[in-house]
């Protein structure tokens, strides 16, 4: 196999596909691997994206399962290295998007230029632009978007400066809408100025597109960039790489459909809304009828299934309101009452797809779907077309749909339109 020419680390698995789906919309044949692959990719491709389950751990499992990552991406021959965190920027004072980039820094050391990198959210197509280094999600900074009610990173300050250098050694600087207006060229002179400054990292004001277009060739060369994903719109380009319909070609989907929902976030919770005002079915799982019987609960909400997946697509949720969820973390504990909802939804995903013939399935949720792709025994993801900004079909193996795999898309909480889960599922139809 040829060597890769972009390796790519994301902390968690909706985000990977979210940095998979631009890039492959910017031309480059894209392999989703779930976690440090141990076997051969399963198709040749431009660039790999790691998928690790990190946002939350401790920071010092984070470093670790990166610097694994990125053993292996440097293994396979990648040009360029991509760290890719929420486009909500979601950490703490204590990380994990400081430690982790600079634990990258510290191991790509032997390579000019490693001393310095940029990070940036920004992602305009889903309303994440970054202005005089403040986040703001739509048409309000982060800390009043509700990601401050976030149950495991409420995100109070909207300054990613500031944000940053609490959990970074290095000094954080900023490239601010001015010079990022003028082009690559000015981006890289005040690169070399913030170097100069004693600057390791620096946030990059991206309120367009074309701001984004524009950041991508002064990174040519970088051995590191940390950003979400709108970056990787202007990456493929500095390897010769065009847009090309063939590098999202997937096999037909077949199979029954149906949805699993973790996600607390605003626009899940429209989401959710939506399918069942469309008249399609839905149930809600009780994470306190859970913590009583899990088995039992479990196998209900699959006979529940059962009967109606021939009619059409259902849907099965934990998702509600940051007042019901404050309710149940307060029984439960926060850890204990996220890690069983976790455990019951991937269980639920397993058997919709393992017992009952579900061949095209909707995620919705970072957390929940790395959970239910864990319980799905998937390794490897081919990256397919966009549904919404950030968010593509994929086709994956997996043991519990032995012939043929089934159709995946693994939505982040924040993401998508209203309709979302019909109109994913009516695109694969």
């Amino acid at each position: 196999m040829k060597k890769i020419l972009l390796g790519c680390i994301a902390d968690d698995f909706t985000g990977a596909t979210d940095l998979a789906n631009n890039l492959v919309r910017a031309g480059m044949r894209v392999v989703q691997a779930i976690g440090v692959p141990a076997q051969p990719l399963a198709a040749s491709a431009d660039a790999v994206v790691v998928a690790l389950k990190s946002r939350t751990v401790p920071a010092d499992e984070a470093v670790a399962q990166s610097l694994a990552a990125l053993r292996w991406l440097q293994a396979q021959g990648a040009q360029q290295i991509y760290f890719k965190y929420c486009s909500t920027f979601d950490s703490t004072a204590q990380g994990n998007i400081g430690p982790v980039a600079e634990a990258l820094m510290d191991a790509l050391a032997d390579q000019p230029g490693s001393d310095f990198t940029i990070a940036t959210p920004a992602f305009p197509d889903n309303q994440r632009t970054v202005f005089k280094g403040h986040l703001f999600v739509g048409d309000v900074l982060l800390n009043d978007s509700g990601m401050q009610n976030h149950p495991l990173t409420p995100m109070a300050d909207a300054n990613l400066v500031r944000v940053l250098q609490a959990q970074c050694r290095r000094k954080v600087g900023l490239i601010d809408h001015r010079v990022v207006a003028q082009g690559p060229q000015a981006i890289q002179d005040r690169i070399g100025q913030l170097r100069a400054e004693g600057v390791g990292l620096a946030v990059v004001d991206a309120v367009s597109n074309d701001d984004l277009m524009c950041l991508g060739p002064a990174l040519k060369g970088m051995p590191l960039v940390t950003a979400g994903s709108g970056v990787a719109i202007g990456l493929p380009g500095n390897f010769g790489l065009a847009p090309s319909g063939t590098a999202s070609a997937l096999p037909v989907a077949t199979g029954l459909q149906a949805v699993v929902s973790g996600s607390c976030s605003l626009a899940t919770n429209r989401q959710v809304k939506a399918f069942i005002a469309s008249g399609r079915p839905a149930l809600a799982l009780d994470p306190l009828a859970l913590a009583a019987d899990e088995p039992g609960a479990v196998a209900q909400a699959l006979d529940w299934a059962r009967p109606l997946l021939g009619a059409g697509p259902v849907l099965i949720y934990s998702s509600a309101d940051s007042a019901s969820v404050k309710s149940v973390q307060a029984q439960l504990g926060v850890q204990a009452a996220g890690e069983l909802v976790e455990r019951a939804l991937a269980t639920v995903a397993r058997g919709l797809v393992g017992r009952l013939g579900v061949r095209q399935l909707v995620v919705a949720g970072g957390e929940t779907s790395g959970a239910c792709v864990q319980a799905l025994n998937i390794t490897q993801l081919q990256i397919g077309p966009q549904i919404d900004p950030g968010v593509p079909w994929c086709h994956a193996r997996s043991d519990a749909a032995p012939n043929g795999g089934l159709h995946l898309t693994l939505k982040s909480g924040n993401f998508g339109s209203d309709d979302f889960f019909s109109k994913a599922l009516a695109q694969l139809a």
